[in-house]
């Protein structure tokens, strides 16, 4: 039996195969190959980033942690109570805290591109898997249907033989019958 991708567009689909897009004409020729469509698109996505993506998601994934965000509240507590209270006359950035204020500027000012080119790349990493859970989905529900008809048939087949068979025993009841009641009756 011969599948094309188009007739299993027209049947599955429900689509002429130039109304598909690539990657359902890809999973259809995979049902056709009897070929696998699954792929680790985290190696893909690792392939393709440069060093400086892997620092900023470094930078990101420590930036927005629990631990960053405790550590930087004691840095800010340490900071102010020694300048506030310890170093009262020797303090190097004296309240309010200028030089403190400089600093968190330039953090944020760093920190927030950094932050924002992790998550474009994140949600790019998730453009992607949601391509491939679809393409994936999509196979799925192809086998699906593939089964269903091959079942339909396997189930219409042995209802044809089943008529058969009784089409048969029929004709044996018949002739059984006709037998006897051409015999005479003895009593």
């Amino acid at each position: 039996m011969n599948k094309t991708v188009e007739d299993l567009a027209n049947r599955w689909l429900r689509r002429k195969p130039d109304g598909l897009s690539a990657l359902e004409s890809r999973v259809l020729q995979s049902a056709i190959d009897r070929t696998t469509v699954t792929r680790d698109t985290n190696k893909a996505v690792a392939f393709h980033e440069t060093y400086g993506d892997r620092i900023a998601d470094s930078i990101a994934r420590v930036g927005g942690s629990w631990s960053f965000i405790l550590a930087f509240l004691a840095f800010l507590v340490v900071w102010t109570a020694g300048n506030a209270w310890l170093l009262t006359r020797d303090a190097f950035d004296p309240y309010p805290f200028i030089f403190l204020n400089l600093v968190l500027s330039m953090l944020a000012a760093i920190q927030a591109p950094v932050i924002m080119m992790s998550q474009n790349r994140q949600t790019e990493r998730d453009r992607i898997d949601a391509a491939h859970d679809y393409e994936v989905n999509l196979k799925a529900e192809i086998e699906i249907m593939a089964l269903h008809e091959k079942l339909d048939e396997l189930r219409h087949s042995e209802i044809i033989g089943m008529r058969d068979e009784i089409l048969r025993m029929a004709e044996q009841i018949r002739r059984i019958d006709e037998k006897l009641s051409a015999r005479p009756v003895t009593e």
